[in-house]
């Protein structure tokens, strides 16, 4: 699995530029007015790993297949969003179908480009668009805890947990605080996401500066940095039009010109990146003659689990996973050295996956 990401802002901060040159398409129209994008548009993107070429490369791979990552553009928000303003409820209904937010800021000058609110003030944009979050998460908290009244005289314990959250939830946000903010045990964790809250989303706001700021950032991203970390909350530094030029460019030409710009890779290496350490994901890789894969799964994962990713069979019966590690791959060049070197073991259900393993599983059809 990869995972899913919105993308969400004030109108004309540069969502769909962002969203065109992530994808590499010109799906979502980027024009200079708010809700040029009325219906979400959905993308898929390679995720780079440079590891997965080499392991190809040792074990003479017929097919490269790196594991994907989805960006949904999502419609200009604006004040009163929650509301109803501007189509508010269509997006926010939206919000709730994604894993993370990465909430695009606008951190540059453009007096071309019309500013919603007629500023550029990113930080009281960022708490424009939490509010509204906010304040939607309270009105179906509200309507939620009304609904369940009935099944609580009941004594029903699915109820009592759901309306205990719930009431959790609405504490911190009556305080004016985002609900992600709210410490939830282990057992109340598949609950607590089932409640789907916009405001437990994980958020990466993502700093769209002038394309001569690219590499250093500004006044404006240096504020959003102060902010991220206030909050506990990551940030990254891109320029929209930078990575939208890059995306039409051929590989050779593309390293060219980031190097120009001052920038070691493409924004969307740094966003791919951010985003997996936002939702604690790693990678591992299964290698052989007809391919080289790649596969995302959440830290901690188990082997039996991270078998279950590639199919539900391999969950069901498994018998154990043989894995080298990715450095030892690389120095053993390949599994066979790997193997005579001593470095390929056998783990069973108890082996919690770490980021490269190379892996193949053994398994009861």
């Amino acid at each position: 699995m990869g995972f899913k990401m919105g993308i969400v802002g004030l109108p004309n901060v540069g969502k769909s530029t962002l969203f065109n040159a992530l994808t590499r398409t010109a799906a979502a129209q980027a024009a200079n007015f708010p809700f040029c994008t009325i219906e979400p548009n959905v993308g898929e993107v390679a995720v780079p790993d440079a590891r997965l070429d080499k392991l190809a490369e040792i074990a003479k791979s017929k097919e490269i297949i790196p594991t994907r990552m989805t960006f949904v553009d999502i419609a200009g928000l604006v004040k009163g969003a929650s509301k109803g303003e501007g189509l508010g409820n269509q997006f926010l209904a939206n919000i709730r179908e994604v894993d993370a937010i990465a909430h695009v800021l606008r951190c540059f000058e453009d007096g071309d480009v019309t500013h919603v609110e007629g500023r550029v003030d990113p930080v009281a944009d960022a708490e424009t668009i939490e509010t509204e979050l906010m304040l939607s998460d309270l009105e179906s908290i509200e309507k939620r805890r009304a609904n369940l009244v009935r099944k609580l005289k009941g004594n029903d314990k699915d109820a009592a947990q759901q309306d205990r959250l719930l009431a959790a939830a609405q504490a911190a946000l009556e305080d004016g605080k985002p609900a992600r903010v709210v410490e939830v045990d282990a057992e109340d964790a598949k609950a607590w996401k089932m409640l789907q809250l916009l405001t437990t989303k994980p958020v990466l706001y993502v700093c769209n500066v002038a394309e001569d700021e690219s590499a250093t950032g500004n006044d404006h991203s240096a504020a959003v940095a102060k902010m991220a970390e206030a909050q506990g909350n990551s940030h990254v530094v891109i320029s929209a039009r930078i990575e939208e030029e890059i995306s039409q460019l051929e590989a050779d030409e593309a390293e060219m010109f980031l190097g120009e710009m001052g920038l070691e890779e493409p924004g969307l290496d740094r966003l791919i990146r951010a985003g997996y350490d936002l939702l604690h994901l790693e990678t591992y890789f299964t290698v052989g003659p007809k391919e080289a894969r790649a596969w995302t799964i959440r830290q901690g994962t188990a082997a039996p689990q991270a078998a279950g990713v590639i199919h539900g069979d391999f969950e069901k019966g498994f018998i154990r996973a043989e894995t080298v590690a990715y450095d030892d791959y690389i120095a053993c060049k390949g599994e066979t050295g790997a193997r005579d070197a001593g470095k390929l073991r056998a783990e069973g259900k108890g082996y919690i996956v770490k980021d490269g393993d190379v892996l193949h599983f053994l398994f009861n059809a």
